[in-house]
């Protein structure tokens, strides 16, 4: 049966890249609290599993809903995520919800409370490197929003090391993977997100290019979570054309593909471009980002 769940639970990952997060939330819900009801009606043997992948579950659906635009929920999702795992006897995942916490506070524009938040889940000197890295990463995109090269740089570097103890230490058998896995180098996209929070736009958008090669095709959330920080960091540059090219694609996917968190970048992509309205490929591209930009409700 845990192996069933698993796949199971690969299957919504997948479908969290090519779906409205809103239309899969109340199937996540649901598919979670059938896992947690299947725990007592199971042996001793296969509790802790079932415990583990309900923790995974509620995680993802954690996720789902900040996609949705309820960071409310998806807090309270995440906590429900920590009590489970440690009833199944993974004490780590408390330290990752401080990561997820910390993504709420980065989206938020709060700095300091990501940071922190990102280096209290590292100050875990047991933690494992996956969730080690995905701390560092984060607090490096705290840092950058700050304006703190040096911190970033540094907390990008303890990220880059963490990651490749994971792939070294990577267990088959450990089940679901945190975070992301749609990224060839997670560190070195995060670099170049960070570059443009940094001021250096043209060196985040060459980044950004060359790691965006790399996400595969069927990956649409997080194609279009980088591609709207890549068209951001070209508009910043100066090259509207290729910037407003990149974000007419971008445009049409996110129609299928909402997200809350990803309309921060495109409400800055559509400021930055808006200083050139007289710009041919921009004037364009109003009405698109209109319908993105317009309120949740409609």
């Amino acid at each position: 049966m845990p192996a069933s769940l698993a796949t199971q639970l690969d299957q919504s990952r997948r479908l969290g890249q090519c779906t409205d997060p809103a239309v899969l939330l109340p199937l996540l819900e649901a598919q979670t609290r059938a896992v947690v009801a299947l725990v007592s009606k199971s042996d001793p043997h296969n509790r802790p599993p079932l415990m583990l992948l309900a923790s995974r579950f509620a995680e993802f659906t954690g996720w789902m809903a900040q996609e949705a635009g309820s960071s409310r929920a998806a807090l309270a999702w995440t906590a429900d995520a920590v009590l489970l795992a440690q009833a199944g006897g993974d004490p780590h995942l408390a330290s990752y919800a401080l990561v997820r916490r910390a993504l709420v506070t980065f989206y938020d524009g709060d700095a300091a409370a990501t940071t922190g938040l990102a280096a209290q889940a590292r100050s875990n000197s047991r933690l494992p490197p996956r969730i080690r890295g995905l701390a560092a990463q984060r607090e490096a995109q705290g840092y950058a929003l700050a304006g703190d090269e040096l911190a970033c740089m540094r907390a990008l570097e303890l990220a880059r090391r963490s990651f490749a103890a994971a792939a070294r230490e990577a267990d088959p058998e450990a089940g679901p993977v945190l975070g992301t896995t749609h990224l060839t180098d997670p560190a070195a996209m995060v670099t170049g997100w960070c570059l443009y929070d940094l001021g250096s736009p043209r060196e985040a958008a060459q980044v950004l290019d060359r790691e965006f090669l790399g996400i595969p095709p069927h990956a649409l959330r997080t194609r279009t979570r980088y591609g709207f920080r890549r068209a951001l960091a070209h508009a910043a540059a100066g090259d509207l054309e290729y910037s407003c090219t990149l974000a007419r694609e971008l445009l049409d996917v996110n129609t299928a593909v909402p997200s809350a968190t990803v309309r921060t970048d495109i409400r800055r992509l559509a400021g930055e471009l808006g200083r050139y309205r007289t710009h041919r490929a921009v004037r364009d591209l109003q009405p698109a980002f209109a319908w993105a930009l317009r309120p949740a409700h409609i």
